[in-house]
């Protein structure tokens, strides 16, 4: 067990080493706000060249510090940062926060020097955070510690918030104070080489005054540790994630379509909803989604009301409500009745309820009184755009008085428009309802509620085990390594997927015009001829594929050009003839594949198949192990699940045989850890079951 964060958090006593008493440094601004926010500690400066700063005493190094200290905050030069840590070890400080920057963020000699800081913290029992980061700060009244150099402290409250960005820390503060957000505890933690992000989830799930969980992540750290614990604390409170760097520019050259798109944005997305994790575009959103789960209960459901004076606002609310999963329901006959009688006959009463520009505070406060009575509604956003005559503050008093003893159903204001904002907005936070300048923020705030309620409400249930051939699968493996490969052949991945019940087209290998006829009758016309070669993944490209071939000519045929294409395309490559199947037209064409990353593990790939699953990327993502719900999951994520559902009168396919192979796929890849990557594409779905139609696989080089 590493040693409690404690000592960060709640210190009785601070020791800022490099204190200073020039206003301009970061040395005076980290003393000042202790002194001013009223730290509830002792702190003590820490300056050889200072008898007094910000009217204490000031002491030449910390082994002369009069009492014991808990933590340290270190702003020296990185030169002496080494000895600064080491001295503080000595005299028994407990944790550490090094501001100074220079270590591995800048490579080279700063690399060594953070291994050497480490070696000295654990060599102590310290807790370390940074180097290169700008503080910690814990606004509990008990504490009132603002151990940062940010010169805005925001109110108290129940989010806990990690920034793995120094320079974003202040303007993340600065976003608190300004939307009224109460912040708990926060943490910049710089480089991570001790304190990670991993180790403040695991503090913050056991304290009982962080409700909800904000982080801004440039990288997970450790992410095989990073998705059990979201997994487990996100069911209990909330976690929302700014995650940068969404492009693909970090995807890896990889011998099959999964592994070329897992180090995309797609993959992050997938994995982040697999833990429970709420993902925001921005800082912005961020707060956005603090301000509805500080102060709303989670809604029953996904349905909502909303009410307006202007069509804009509401429609823009509408259509991003409904994007999110959110359904604008239609209102009960009798709230459209109880509607009706009350506002003009130009008002709109099904929903969005639109009481045109001459309604009044008044009017607010009956129309919201009125859709939260409907059992039809589970939450409601109220819109206001100010015409003349009309105050936001006056729109605001009508809300907070409409949602009075109503709380068990979560109401969500956008008061667009400056004159009269503040003030409408103040009192609106004052009373616990969450305030927006546009209607977008509400919707997607709303949307992030309802996502964790289905979350947290999802089912436990662990990784169904299947009957499988372990032994069979590992002799092809041993086979393909003795041999020298680690790039299985079509026949041999087609095998492994048999072994572990996942159905497969019927197929024969021919090595002669003369067998390619003979096996195409065996299997029944029309056929498909396939080149066999360990030395080619991607046969369309090299010419090695014919399909619907309906006769023996087109057989022989089809067979030579393959023969010819493939040589021309790959002189070196050993062809050991050609697979003929069955050509099969019906049914939907899905990929499921997996690709073993080094952060992550095997993750998981569903989605629409065939040649297009790089061009379209309509696919979703999981990380091993994959349970029913979540292979599910899955399949409803894709942008094209109505085609698989059935279209225009035509049957769906069996959604249920491909939740299986996906799970299958999953205990496949547990078992046999040396497998790297492989493709079912296209897994052809059909009304009742289907088939592999192609597989490739790849185990892992040593």
């Amino acid at each position: 067990m590493e040693p409690s964060l404690d000592p960060l958090f709640n210190p009785e006593a601070v020791a800022v080493i490099g204190a200073s008493r020039n206003p301009g440094t970061i040395g005076y601004q980290i003393v000042d706000n202790l002194v001013s926010h009223g730290y509830q500690g002792v702190v003590y400066p820490v300056n050889p060249y200072a008898r007094a700063i910000h009217s204490l005493p000031a002491y030449p190094s910390i082994s002369e510090v009069p009492g014991p200290v808990d933590l340290a905050v270190v702003v020296v030069p990185k030169e002496f940062v080494l000895k600064v840590v080491d001295e503080c070890g000595d005299q028994g400080v407990k944790a550490v926060v090094v501001i100074s920057a220079g270590f591995r963020e800048v490579g080279g000699e700063g690399r060594g020097r953070e291994e050497v800081l480490l070696e000295i913290v654990r060599r102590h029992g310290m807790r370390l955070v940074g180097p290169n980061c700008m503080g910690v700060m814990n606004t509990s009244p008990a504490v009132r510690m603002n151990a940062t150099f940010a010169p805005t402290m925001p109110p108290a409250g129940a989010t806990s918030f990690l920034s793995q960005s120094g320079a974003l820390g202040v303007t993340i503060l600065d976003y608190a104070a300004e939307y009224g957000i109460g912040i708990r505890q926060f943490v910049s933690i710089g480089n991570k080489p001790d304190v990670s992000g991993n180790d403040l989830l695991e503090y913050w799930e056991d304290d009982e005054g962080t409700r909800l969980i904000l982080m801004y992540l440039e990288s997970f750290g450790n992410p095989k540790n990073f998705i059990p614990l979201a997994r487990r604390i996100s069911r209990k409170k909330p976690i929302a994630v700014v995650k940068s760097g969404r492009t693909a520019a970090g995807a890896r050259a990889a011998s099959s379509h999964t592994g070329a798109l897992v180090g995309t944005d797609l993959a992050i997305d997938s994995i982040l909803a697999q833990c429970g994790v709420l993902r925001a575009e921005s800082i912005e959103e961020l707060f956005d989604l603090a301000m509805a789960f500080e102060d709303l209960q989670t809604p029953a459901g996904n349905r909502v009301a909303i009410v307006t004076n202007a069509g804009g606002p509401g429609i823009i609310i509408a259509d991003t409500c409904e994007s999110a999963g959110l359904d604008v329901v239609e209102l009960a006959p009798k709230t459209q009745a109880r509607l009706r009688g009350i506002f003009p006959a130009e008002a709109s009463v099904r929903n969005p309820v639109d009481m045109i520009a001459s309604a009044t505070g008044e009017s607010y406060e009956v129309a919201l009184r009125i859709v939260l009575d409907d059992p039809r509604v589970d939450a409601a956003i109220a819109a206001f755009v100010p015409p003349l005559g009309v105050k936001q503050a006056d729109i605001a008093a009508s809300i907070v008085a409409a949602v009075e003893g109503r709380r068990e159903k979560p109401v969500l204001a956008v008061l667009m428009g400056r004159e009269g904002l503040p003030q409408g907005v103040a009192e609106l936070n004052a009373a616990g309802i969450p305030a927006y300048r546009f209607p977008e923020s509400a919707a997607r705030a709303l949307a992030a509620m309802h996502q964790h309620r289905s979350w947290a409400d999802r089912p436990l249930l662990e990784p169904e085990v299947f009957e499988v051939d372990r032994v069979a699968v590992e002799k092809i493996l041993d086979g393909v390594e003795d041999s020298g490969r680690t790039q299985l052949t079509e026949i041999e991945a087609l095998q492994v997927f048999r072994a572990y019940g996942i159905p497969t087209i019927p197929f024969r290998v021919a090595n002669s015009e003369e067998e390619a006829i003979e096996s195409a009758e065996e299997v029944g016309f029309p056929v498909v001829l396939k080149v066999l070669s360990p030395d080619v993944v991607h046969k369309t490209d090299a010419g090695g594929v014919q399909v619907d071939l309906r006769s023996a000519e087109e057989v022989a045929k089809a067979y030579r050009s393959i023969m010819e294409s493939v040589q021309k395309y790959h002189q070196a490559a050993q062809i050991s003839g050609v697979i003929v199947e069955t050509y099969e037209k019906k049914g939907r064409e899905v990929i499921i594949g997996m690709s073993s990353d080094s952060r992550y593990g095997p993750i998981l790939m569903f989605g629409l198949g065939g040649i297009y699953v790089e061009a379209l990327r309509d696919v979703a993502f999981r990380v091993h192990p994959v349970t029913r719900v979540d292979a599910e999951e899955m399949i409803r994520a894709i942008r094209g699940l109505p085609l698989l559902e059935g279209v225009r009168g035509e049957p769906g396919v069996d959604l249920d045989t491909l939740s299986e192979v996906i799970q299958r796929v999953s205990q496949l890849v547990g078992d046999h850890d040396r497998i790297e990557e492989m493709d079912l594409n296209p897994f052809l779905a059909v009304e009742s079951g289907g088939m592999a139609v192609d597989a490739r696989m790849a185990l892992r080089s040593e």
